[in-house]
Protein backbone atom coordinates (compact mmCIF):
# COMPACT_ATOMS: atom_id res chain seq x y z
CA UNK A 1 0.00 0.00 0.00
CA UNK A 2 1.28 3.47 -0.85
CA UNK A 3 1.77 6.17 1.73
CA UNK A 4 0.23 8.73 -0.61
CA UNK A 5 -2.48 8.55 -3.24
CA UNK A 6 -1.53 8.30 -6.90
CA UNK A 7 -4.84 9.93 -7.85
CA UNK A 8 -4.62 13.53 -9.14
CA UNK A 9 -7.98 15.28 -8.67
CA UNK A 10 -9.55 17.53 -11.25
CA UNK A 11 -10.33 20.06 -8.52
CA UNK A 12 -7.92 20.91 -5.71
CA UNK A 13 -7.76 23.50 -2.95
CA UNK A 14 -4.80 25.05 -4.74
CA UNK A 15 -6.95 25.90 -7.76
CA UNK A 16 -10.37 26.60 -6.23
CA UNK A 17 -10.96 30.14 -4.90
CA UNK A 18 -12.48 30.39 -1.44
CA UNK A 19 -11.67 26.83 -0.40
CA UNK A 20 -11.29 26.34 3.37
CA UNK A 21 -8.47 23.86 3.82
CA UNK A 22 -9.29 23.72 7.54
CA UNK A 23 -12.98 22.89 7.06
CA UNK A 24 -13.90 20.49 9.92
CA UNK A 25 -15.34 17.02 9.46
CA UNK A 26 -17.23 14.43 11.46
CA UNK A 27 -16.74 10.68 11.63
CA UNK A 28 -20.07 8.83 11.33
CA UNK A 29 -19.88 5.34 12.85
CA UNK A 30 -22.94 3.07 13.23
CA UNK A 31 -22.91 0.19 15.73
CA UNK A 32 -25.50 -2.53 16.35
CA UNK A 33 -25.89 -5.57 18.59
CA UNK A 34 -24.12 -7.88 16.14
CA UNK A 35 -20.84 -5.96 16.31
CA UNK A 36 -17.91 -7.15 18.42
CA UNK A 37 -16.34 -5.00 21.12
CA UNK A 38 -12.74 -5.76 20.13
CA UNK A 39 -13.42 -4.99 16.48
CA UNK A 40 -15.16 -1.73 17.45
CA UNK A 41 -12.21 -0.62 19.58
CA UNK A 42 -9.81 -1.27 16.71
CA UNK A 43 -12.06 0.47 14.18
CA UNK A 44 -12.62 3.51 16.40
CA UNK A 45 -8.94 3.92 17.24
CA UNK A 46 -7.87 3.54 13.61
CA UNK A 47 -10.27 6.30 12.50
CA UNK A 48 -9.41 8.72 15.33
CA UNK A 49 -6.21 8.24 17.36
CA UNK A 50 -4.17 6.70 14.54
CA UNK A 51 -5.08 9.24 11.84
CA UNK A 52 -2.57 11.77 10.56
CA UNK A 53 -5.59 14.06 10.09
CA UNK A 54 -8.10 13.29 12.81
CA UNK A 55 -11.82 14.12 12.65
CA UNK A 56 -13.09 17.09 14.63
CA UNK A 57 -16.01 15.13 16.07
CA UNK A 58 -17.50 11.64 16.11
CA UNK A 59 -21.16 10.69 15.88
CA UNK A 60 -21.56 7.09 17.01
CA UNK A 61 -25.04 5.75 16.26
CA UNK A 62 -26.09 2.85 18.48
CA UNK A 63 -28.73 1.18 16.35
CA UNK A 64 -31.00 -0.32 18.99
CA UNK A 65 -30.17 -2.16 22.24
CA UNK A 66 -26.76 -3.82 22.54
CA UNK A 67 -25.32 -6.26 25.07
CA UNK A 68 -23.56 -5.22 28.26
CA UNK A 69 -20.06 -5.71 26.88
CA UNK A 70 -20.64 -3.72 23.72
CA UNK A 71 -22.53 -1.04 25.63
CA UNK A 72 -19.63 -0.68 28.07
CA UNK A 73 -17.18 -0.43 25.17
CA UNK A 74 -19.21 2.34 23.54
CA UNK A 75 -19.37 4.27 26.81
CA UNK A 76 -15.64 3.78 27.42
CA UNK A 77 -14.67 4.95 23.94
CA UNK A 78 -16.83 8.05 24.24
CA UNK A 79 -15.53 8.94 27.70
CA UNK A 80 -11.88 8.34 26.87
CA UNK A 81 -11.71 10.03 23.47
CA UNK A 82 -9.76 13.25 23.02
CA UNK A 83 -12.16 13.99 20.14
CA UNK A 84 -15.73 14.91 21.15
CA UNK A 85 -18.02 11.90 20.72
CA UNK A 86 -21.80 12.10 20.55
CA UNK A 87 -23.47 8.75 21.13
CA UNK A 88 -26.88 8.66 19.50
CA UNK A 89 -28.81 5.77 21.03
CA UNK A 90 -31.82 4.60 19.04
CA UNK A 91 -34.52 2.84 21.03
CA UNK A 92 -35.01 0.14 18.37
CA UNK A 93 -32.88 -1.44 15.68
CA UNK A 94 -33.92 0.45 12.55
CA UNK A 95 -31.34 -0.81 10.03
CA UNK A 96 -28.36 0.84 8.42
CA UNK A 97 -30.14 3.33 6.16
CA UNK A 98 -32.27 4.88 8.91
CA UNK A 99 -29.42 4.74 11.43
CA UNK A 100 -27.19 6.70 9.06
CA UNK A 101 -29.97 9.19 8.37
CA UNK A 102 -30.41 9.74 12.10
CA UNK A 103 -26.66 10.18 12.47
CA UNK A 104 -26.37 12.62 9.58
CA UNK A 105 -29.12 14.72 11.12
CA UNK A 106 -26.99 15.43 14.20
CA UNK A 107 -23.61 15.81 12.48
CA UNK A 108 -22.49 19.38 13.07
CA UNK A 109 -20.25 19.65 9.99
CA UNK A 110 -20.81 19.73 6.26
CA UNK A 111 -18.14 17.10 5.59
CA UNK A 112 -18.80 13.61 6.94
CA UNK A 113 -16.53 10.55 6.80
CA UNK A 114 -18.04 7.07 7.00
CA UNK A 115 -16.57 4.14 8.86
CA UNK A 116 -17.89 0.76 9.97
CA UNK A 117 -17.51 -0.84 13.37
CA UNK A 118 -15.34 -3.73 12.21
CA UNK A 119 -13.09 -2.19 9.54
CA UNK A 120 -9.73 -0.45 9.87
CA UNK A 121 -8.94 2.98 8.43
CA UNK A 122 -5.27 3.29 7.47
CA UNK A 123 -3.45 6.20 9.15
CA UNK A 124 -3.22 8.40 6.04
CA UNK A 125 -6.82 7.87 4.94
CA UNK A 126 -8.30 11.25 5.88
CA UNK A 127 -5.10 13.15 5.04
CA UNK A 128 -5.59 11.89 1.47
CA UNK A 129 -9.37 12.27 1.17
CA UNK A 130 -10.12 15.51 3.01
CA UNK A 131 -8.15 17.85 0.72
CA UNK A 132 -10.18 16.54 -2.22
CA UNK A 133 -13.53 17.19 -0.54
CA UNK A 134 -12.37 20.52 0.84
CA UNK A 135 -11.21 21.33 -2.68
CA UNK A 136 -14.66 20.98 -4.21
CA UNK A 137 -15.61 17.32 -4.58
CA UNK A 138 -18.84 16.01 -3.08
CA UNK A 139 -18.05 12.30 -2.71
CA UNK A 140 -14.65 10.63 -2.46
CA UNK A 141 -14.03 6.93 -1.86
CA UNK A 142 -11.05 4.63 -2.19
CA UNK A 143 -9.90 1.12 -2.86
CA UNK A 144 -10.24 -1.26 0.08
CA UNK A 145 -8.40 -4.43 1.05
CA UNK A 146 -10.34 -7.46 2.24
CA UNK A 147 -8.96 -9.26 5.27
CA UNK A 148 -9.71 -11.88 7.86
CA UNK A 149 -6.35 -11.66 9.61
CA UNK A 150 -5.01 -8.09 9.74
CA UNK A 151 -1.49 -9.36 9.14
CA UNK A 152 -2.54 -11.23 5.99
CA UNK A 153 -4.50 -8.87 3.70
CA UNK A 154 -6.36 -10.35 0.76
CA UNK A 155 -8.15 -9.09 -2.33
CA UNK A 156 -7.83 -5.37 -3.10
CA UNK A 157 -11.08 -3.92 -4.45
CA UNK A 158 -10.18 -1.01 -6.72
CA UNK A 159 -13.14 1.11 -7.86
CA UNK A 160 -13.29 3.37 -10.95
CA UNK A 161 -11.33 6.57 -10.32
CA UNK A 162 -12.59 9.48 -12.40
CA UNK A 163 -16.07 10.99 -12.41
CA UNK A 164 -16.68 9.78 -15.98
CA UNK A 165 -15.59 6.21 -15.19
CA UNK A 166 -17.61 6.23 -11.96
CA UNK A 167 -20.80 7.34 -13.76
CA UNK A 168 -20.30 4.70 -16.47
CA UNK A 169 -19.51 1.90 -14.03
CA UNK A 170 -22.46 2.83 -11.78
CA UNK A 171 -24.93 1.65 -14.44
CA UNK A 172 -23.97 -1.94 -13.56
CA UNK A 173 -22.06 -1.97 -10.25
CA UNK A 174 -21.80 0.07 -7.07
CA UNK A 175 -18.93 2.46 -7.92
CA UNK A 176 -17.91 3.14 -4.30
CA UNK A 177 -16.76 1.05 -1.38
CA UNK A 178 -19.18 2.38 1.26
CA UNK A 179 -16.89 2.11 4.34
CA UNK A 180 -14.31 4.24 2.53
CA UNK A 181 -16.37 7.27 1.54
CA UNK A 182 -16.17 10.89 2.64
CA UNK A 183 -18.96 13.16 1.42
CA UNK A 184 -20.69 16.49 1.77
CA UNK A 185 -23.89 16.32 3.74
CA UNK A 186 -25.56 18.81 1.39
CA UNK A 187 -24.89 16.52 -1.61
CA UNK A 188 -26.38 13.55 0.26
CA UNK A 189 -29.41 15.65 1.18
CA UNK A 190 -29.81 16.94 -2.40
CA UNK A 191 -30.08 13.32 -3.58
CA UNK A 192 -32.72 12.47 -0.97
CA UNK A 193 -30.48 10.84 1.64
CA UNK A 194 -30.24 7.18 2.53
CA UNK A 195 -33.35 5.14 1.71
CA UNK A 196 -34.07 1.63 2.92
CA UNK A 197 -32.99 -1.06 0.46
CA UNK A 198 -31.47 -4.09 2.15
CA UNK A 199 -27.67 -4.25 1.62
CA UNK A 200 -27.96 -1.86 -1.32
CA UNK A 201 -28.89 1.41 0.39
CA UNK A 202 -25.43 2.80 -0.40
CA UNK A 203 -25.56 1.93 -4.13
CA UNK A 204 -29.03 3.48 -4.39
CA UNK A 205 -27.81 6.66 -2.69
CA UNK A 206 -24.65 6.95 -4.80
CA UNK A 207 -26.61 6.47 -8.04
CA UNK A 208 -28.95 9.29 -7.06
CA UNK A 209 -26.00 11.51 -6.09
CA UNK A 210 -24.38 10.92 -9.47
CA UNK A 211 -27.70 11.59 -11.23
CA UNK A 212 -28.03 14.83 -9.24
CA UNK A 213 -24.64 16.03 -10.46
CA UNK A 214 -22.42 15.25 -7.48
CA UNK A 215 -18.70 15.73 -8.16
CA UNK A 216 -17.05 12.39 -7.48
CA UNK A 217 -13.70 10.59 -7.39
CA UNK A 218 -12.06 7.50 -5.98
CA UNK A 219 -8.53 6.99 -4.69
CA UNK A 220 -6.60 4.16 -6.34
CA UNK A 221 -4.73 3.28 -3.16
CA UNK A 222 -6.35 1.14 -0.49
CA UNK A 223 -7.21 3.34 2.50
CA UNK A 224 -9.41 0.88 4.42
CA UNK A 225 -8.99 -2.72 5.53
CA UNK A 226 -12.39 -4.35 5.06
CA UNK A 227 -13.12 -7.26 7.36
CA UNK A 228 -14.62 -10.26 5.55
CA UNK A 229 -16.31 -12.63 7.97
CA UNK A 230 -17.82 -16.06 7.55
CA UNK A 231 -20.90 -16.05 5.36
CA UNK A 232 -19.97 -12.88 3.45
CA UNK A 233 -20.66 -14.49 0.08
CA UNK A 234 -23.75 -16.28 1.34
CA UNK A 235 -25.31 -12.95 2.30
CA UNK A 236 -24.95 -11.69 -1.26
CA UNK A 237 -27.35 -14.33 -2.54
CA UNK A 238 -30.77 -15.82 -1.94
CA UNK A 239 -34.33 -14.94 -2.80
CA UNK A 240 -34.45 -11.89 -0.52
CA UNK A 241 -31.39 -10.42 -2.22
CA UNK A 242 -32.98 -11.17 -5.59
CA UNK A 243 -36.07 -9.22 -4.52
CA UNK A 244 -33.84 -6.35 -3.42
CA UNK A 245 -31.98 -6.49 -6.73
CA UNK A 246 -35.24 -6.30 -8.67
CA UNK A 247 -36.32 -3.30 -6.58
CA UNK A 248 -32.97 -1.56 -7.15
CA UNK A 249 -33.17 -2.02 -10.90
CA UNK A 250 -36.75 -0.71 -10.91
CA UNK A 251 -35.61 2.38 -8.98
CA UNK A 252 -32.62 3.02 -11.25
CA UNK A 253 -34.78 2.81 -14.35
CA UNK A 254 -37.51 5.01 -12.82
CA UNK A 255 -35.10 7.94 -12.37
CA UNK A 256 -33.64 7.44 -15.84
CA UNK A 257 -30.27 6.32 -14.49
CA UNK A 258 -30.30 3.17 -16.62
CA UNK A 259 -31.69 2.49 -20.08
CA UNK A 260 -34.26 -0.26 -20.77
CA UNK A 261 -31.47 -2.42 -22.21
CA UNK A 262 -29.25 -1.84 -19.18
CA UNK A 263 -32.09 -2.75 -16.85
CA UNK A 264 -32.64 -6.06 -18.67
CA UNK A 265 -28.92 -6.79 -18.65
CA UNK A 266 -28.67 -6.05 -14.93
CA UNK A 267 -31.67 -8.18 -14.05
CA UNK A 268 -30.26 -11.12 -16.00
CA UNK A 269 -26.64 -10.86 -14.83
CA UNK A 270 -26.95 -9.34 -11.37
CA UNK A 271 -30.21 -11.14 -10.63
CA UNK A 272 -28.78 -14.45 -11.78
CA UNK A 273 -25.76 -13.92 -9.56
CA UNK A 274 -28.08 -13.89 -6.52
CA UNK A 275 -29.32 -17.41 -7.29
CA UNK A 276 -26.16 -19.32 -8.18
CA UNK A 277 -24.53 -21.61 -5.55
CA UNK A 278 -22.35 -19.79 -3.01
CA UNK A 279 -19.10 -21.35 -4.28
CA UNK A 280 -19.78 -20.08 -7.80
CA UNK A 281 -20.85 -16.71 -6.43
CA UNK A 282 -17.50 -16.39 -4.65
CA UNK A 283 -15.55 -17.18 -7.85
CA UNK A 284 -17.68 -14.82 -9.94
CA UNK A 285 -17.38 -11.98 -7.45
CA UNK A 286 -13.60 -12.23 -7.19
CA UNK A 287 -13.26 -12.43 -10.97
CA UNK A 288 -15.38 -9.28 -11.41
CA UNK A 289 -13.37 -7.39 -8.82
CA UNK A 290 -10.15 -8.21 -10.64
CA UNK A 291 -11.40 -6.69 -13.88
CA UNK A 292 -10.52 -3.12 -14.84
CA UNK A 293 -13.23 -1.04 -13.10
CA UNK A 294 -12.70 1.78 -15.54
CA UNK A 295 -13.57 -0.31 -18.58
CA UNK A 296 -16.81 0.67 -20.34
CA UNK A 297 -19.79 -1.45 -19.38
CA UNK A 298 -21.74 -3.10 -22.15
CA UNK A 299 -25.26 -1.90 -22.89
Amino acid sequence: MLAESSFVPETTSATTPGVDDQEPFTLLLPVYAGDRSDFLRRAFGSATVDQHLAPDAVVLVQDGPVGDELGATIADLAAGSAIPVQVLRLAHNVGLARALEEGLAVCGTEIVARADADDISLPHRFAVQLPLVRGGLDLVGSAITEFIDEERPGLVRVPPLTSEAIARYARFHDPFNHPSVVYRRSAVRAAGGYRELERMEDYWLFARMIAAGARTANIADSLVLYRVGAGAYGRRGGRQMLRTEIALQRHLRAIGFTSPAQRVRNLVLRGGYRLVPEALRRLTYRAMRRQDPGAPAAG
